[in-house]
C-alpha cells in the first residue's frame, strides 16, 4: 500500500506530495493540468522505463520518492526512490542503498496495479485469463494445478532419460572403447576415496625413519641423559631453594624453573614414546613408493583429483552397462515414460476438469459487476479448447481464454476484437472487484476508467469503484463528478498560467471540495451547481448535513 509519494522536477510538477487513503482516492482537474504526470511517477516507482523527457525543463533531474507497506501489520515500511537525469541515466535506491530497476519492479511493481488506457491491454492476453480464474478459484484449482505440474515435470524427466538410455545404448566407436580402457584402467588400480590423502601423511614419515628416531634419540639424550639440561637444571633449582631462605625471590625462581623441569621431563618420555613407535620396514616403503606412484598415475589420466577419478569410472561403467543391457533398460525407460504420461494425462484432465468448473462461476460473477456498470446483457465466456501434447505446458494442457459477448444473441469473440477502450476498462474494473484479495496486489491506480461514460454509468462505476476499495486501496484519475463524491480522499490537480507552467496538488475537503465538485457538474460555481454538489457528496457520506 502506498503511504505518500513526493515528486519533484518531473514533467510541469515542481514539488508535489501525495498521500492517498487506504480507501478510494481521487484525482480531478482540468484536462492538461498534470494528473498524467503523478500516473508517470507511479510507473517509475514501479520499475518503468525511465524518459529523461519526464525531466522539468531547466533542471538536472527528477525525483521521485515513495513510502509503501507491504502487508496490514507492517509498521516500518520501505521507502523508495528513481532519480532521473536529463541525460537519460536512472538512479534507484531501497531503503538508502543503491538497488537496480528490476528490484524495483518486483518489490513495488508487484504491489501495485495500473489500469490505464494502455495497461488494460495485459486483459487482452489470454495467458492472464487463466491466471485470473485459478486466482478466484483457490484451492479448488491449486490442488489440481499442483499435481498436473508435479506430473508434468515427472514426465519431462522420464521422456529425458528415456532419450539418454537410447543414445548411450547406440554408443559406438573410439567413446566406447574409451570407457572400456578407464574402467579397465582404473578397476586395475582400484583406489580408494581417501587412499591418497592417506599415504600423503604417511608415506613422507616413513621414508625418513631412520632420520626421525635418530633426531628424536639425540634430543632425549641431549635431555635426560648424564650431565644434560635435567641434571644442570635440577642443580640450579637445589640452589636457588638454599638461598630460598635468605631472598624469597629465589625461591620463586627455583619453582618456576620446578615447573619447567617437569614439562621438559614429559617432553623426554614424549620422545622416547615417538622413538619407539616408528619402524621401518624397507619391503613397506617400496610397497607404499610404488602404490602411491599408481595412484598418482590415475590422476594424470583422469584427474585432476581423486574425484574426478571415482567419477570417471563410475561414467563408464554405467556407459557399458547401458550398452551391455540396452534393450532391457530402454523397455524399462520406456515403461516409466508411458506411466509418466499416463499420471499426467489424468492430472491434466482433472485441471481442465476444475478450471472448466470455476471459470463459468466467474464469469457469471463478472458479468453482475458489468450489470452494475450497465452494459447491457454483455458477458464473459470461458472458452477451452485441449491442445496437443507437444504444446502442454506448466500452466496446463489447453487453450483458456475469455471471450467477450456484448449480447445474448451475439457471438463470444475475443476482447481485443469486440470491445472498445471504454469497455475493456469496465471489464477489467468488473474483474477486479470479482477478484477481491486473491489477486495478489495491494494498490491499484485506474487512469480515466470513465472515458466514455455519463449519466447513471457513471454513478453506478463510483459505486463499483467504492466496493473496490474496500479491498484494495484504489486511486482514480477521474473526470466524473460521479466518481469523484464517491472517493475517501479528493486531491485537486491544478496547473498555473506561468511562462513555466507549475502543476500542484492540493486535498481538499468541505467547501472546497464542494466548489471541485460543482466545476466538475457543470464548469461554474453557481448556487445551483454548488448545492448539487453538496447533495451529491451528502448520499456519498463524505458531506455532513
Amino acid at each position: 500500500m502506498i503511504d505518500e509519494i513526493h515528486v519533484t522536477d518531473l514533467a510541469l510538477i515542481r514539488d508535489a506530495v501525495l498521500s492517498p487513503d487506504t480507501g478510494l482516492t481521487v484525482l480531478t482537474g482540468e484536462t492538461g493540468a498534470g494528473k498524467t504526470a503523478l500516473l508517470s511517477a507511479c510507473r517509475l516507482l514501479m520499475g518503468d522505463r525511465a524518459d529523461s523527457s519526464l525531466v522539468r525543463e531547466g533542471q538536472d533531474a527528477a525525483h521521485v520518492e515513495g513510502r509503501l507497506f507491504r502487508d496490514p501489520h507492517d509498521t516500518e515500511g520501505i521507502v523508495v526512490s528513481r532519480r532521473v537525469g536529463a541525460d537519460g541515466r536512472s538512479r534507484v535506491k531501497i531503503d538508502g542503498a543503491l538497488a537496480s530497476v528490476r528490484e524495483l519492479a518486483q518489490l513495488v511493481g508487484s504491489q501495485i496495479d495500473l489500469c490505464g488506457q494502455h495497461e488494460h491491454q495485459r486483459l487482452l492476453d489470454p495467458a492472464t485469463h487463466v491466471d485470473m480464474v485459478d486466482a478466484w478459484a483457490g484451492a479448488a484449482i491449486a490442488k489440481p494445478l499442483a499435481a498436473y505440474r508435479e506430473a508434468f515435470a515427472a514426465a519431462r524427466d522420464a521422456a529425458r532419460e528415456l532419450e539418454r538410455v537410447e543414445a548411450a545404448a547406440r554408443t559406438q566407436g573410439s567413446r566406447l572403447e574409451e570407457a572400456r580402457f578407464a574402467l579397465t584402467r582404473i578397476d586395475e588400480v582400484d583406489p580408494g576415496e581417501t587412499e591418497l590423502e592417506e599415504l600423503e601423511e604417511v608415506l613422507p614419515r616413513a621414508e625418513h625413519a631412520e632420520a626421525l628416531v635418530g633426531c628424536a634419540r639425540d634430543a632425549e639424550s641431549a635431555i635426560g641423559d648424564e650431565g644434560g639440561v635435567l641434571d644442570s637444571l635440577n642443580e640450579a633449582i637445589a640452589g636457588l631453594a638454599r638461598m630460598g631462605s635468605v631472598d624469597a625471590k629465589l625461591a620463586q625462581f627455583a619453582d618456576g624453573l620446578a615447573g619447567a623441569a617437569i614439562t621438559i621431563e614429559d617432553i623426554a618420555a614424549d620422545l622416547r614414546r615417538y622413538r619407539d613407535d616408528i619402524e621401518f620396514d624397507p619391503a613397506e616403503l617400496q610397497q607404499a613408493q610404488e602404490r602411491y606412484g599408481e595412484l598418482k598415475g590415475l590422476l594424470r589420466q583422469f584427474g585432476p583429483t581423486m574425484d574426478d577419478v571415482l567419477r570417471r569410472r563410475e561414467e563408464a561403467h554405467e556407459l557399458l552397462a547401458l550398452v551391455d543391457d540396452g534393450e532391457a533398460r530402454i523397455r524399462r525407460a520406456r515403461q516409466e515414460r508411458d506411466e509418466a504420461e499416463a499420471n499426467l494425462s489424468r492430472c491434466a484432465r482433472a485441471l481442465m476438469r476444475a478450471r472448466n468448473a470455476a471459470a463459468p462461476r466467474f464469469c457469471r460473477e463478472v458479468g453482475k459487476q458489468m450489470a452494475r456498470l450497465e452494459m447491457g446483457h454483455a458477458e464473459l465466456v470461458w472458452d477451452s479448447r485441449e491442445l496437443p501434447r507437444d504444446r502442454w505446458t506448466t500452466c496446463g494442457s489447453a487453450a483458456c481464454e475469455l471471450l467477450y459477448r456484448s449480447g445474448a444473441g451475439m457471438t463470444p469473440r475475443p476482447l481485443r476484437r469486440i470491445a472498445s477502450g471504454g469497455e475493456l476498462s469496465r471489464v477489467m474494473l468488473a474483474s477486479k472487484v470479482v477478484l477481491g484479495q486473491a489477486d495478489g496486489v495491494d494498490t491499484l491506480v485506474f487512469d480515466e476508467v470513465d472515458a466514455g461514460v455519463g449519466g447513471s454509468t457513471a454513478r453506478s462505476l463510483g459505486l463499483v469503484l467504492a466496493d473496490l476499495a474496500s479491498t484494495h486501496q484504489v486511486i482514480v484519475v477521474t473526470h466524473l463528478a460521479q466518481v469523484a463524491v464517491m472517493g475517501d480522499t479528493h486531491y485537486v490537480v491544478s496547473k498555473s498560467d506561468d511562462d513555466l507552467p507549475e502543476t500542484s496538488l492540493v486535498r481538499v475537503s468541505g467547501q472546497n471540495r464542494v466548489a471541485e465538485i460543482a466545476r466538475m457538474l457543470s464548469g461554474d460555481a453557481s448556487e445551483t451547481s454548488l448545492a448539487h454538489a453538496r447533495q451529491m457528496l451528502r448520499e456519498a457520506g463524505h458531506l455532513e448535513r
